[in-house]
């Protein structure tokens, strides 16, 4: 695919993701924040279904959508979608300024917000602040992606076991949230979202405006491989 048509793609699906986002933010808001749709069932059946065997279990993997993990996950990411040291480095750079630009955006969001957490009876684990859009869906969310777009750059024809794996890991960190009790649904559905759409307005960008020797197939205007260039 030609780099402007990524680029548009990826705007286009981001644009979308965020539509979607401002609609249920709007619903959130216009509720008070009470619970949506199957939140209440949802946080009911996780409550009543906690042994503790899947609580410990749980509890690991929620742990892994914050602090050094995601980020771990970001520098792996530029790691893998450079081809010599400086590319590296650089890829490293975009992926952390794309991981921590979207969780203070989030962060931003989710204060204007203000919406409750589900009842502190309920809760499984430690949670602070508010609720919506999830701070470890978006995270974990972020990471993942970022992952996933390395993977696609670097290895087209045998990379979607491993990112099958990735999404896994961060649909179930999302998931941990509700069955801990911490985050309605609608929090988690929230954090997908704003996640989608962030990482789609900076891969747009990075598609039409990085320097045509950065693009991900390390070719220069003639097709030819570029080996000279940083």
């Amino acid at each position: 695919m030609k780099r402007g048509d990524l680029a548009e793609l990826a705007v286009g699906c981001g644009l979308g993701a965020w539509v979607a986002f401002g609609v249920l933010t709007m619903v959130v808001v216009g509720h008070d924040g009470a619970p949506l749709f199957t939140d209440a069932s949802l946080a009911s059946w996780s409550v009543g279904h906690r042994p503790d065997v899947a609580v410990a279990f749980v509890r690991g993997v929620t742990a892994t959508g914050t602090g050094v993990v995601p980020f771990a996950l970001a520098v792996l990411a530029g790691l893998v979608a450079g081809r010599t040291p400086r590319r590296r480095a650089a890829a490293v750079a975009l992926c952390l300024v794309c991981l921590g630009a979207g969780q203070a955006l989030r962060y931003a969001v989710v204060t204007l917000v203000a919406r409750p957490r589900p009842p502190l009876a309920d809760w499984a684990t430690h949670a602070s602040w508010w609720a919506f859009p999830s701070g470890h869906a978006t995270t974990s969310a972020l990471a993942a992606g970022l992952l996933v777009i390395a993977l696609r750059i670097r290895a087209p024809h045998g990379w979607s076991v491993l990112a099958l794996g990735i999404g896994c890991w961060g649909v179930l960190v999302g998931l941990s949230r509700v069955y801990l009790g911490v985050h309605w649904f609608t929090d988690v559905v929230g954090g997908w979202l704003f996640a989608l759409g962030w990482l789609s307005l900076c891969l747009g960008a990075a598609a039409r405006w990085l320097p045509e020797r950065w693009s991900p197939e390390g070719t220069g205007p003639t097709g030819a491989t570029d080996t000279t260039a940083p």
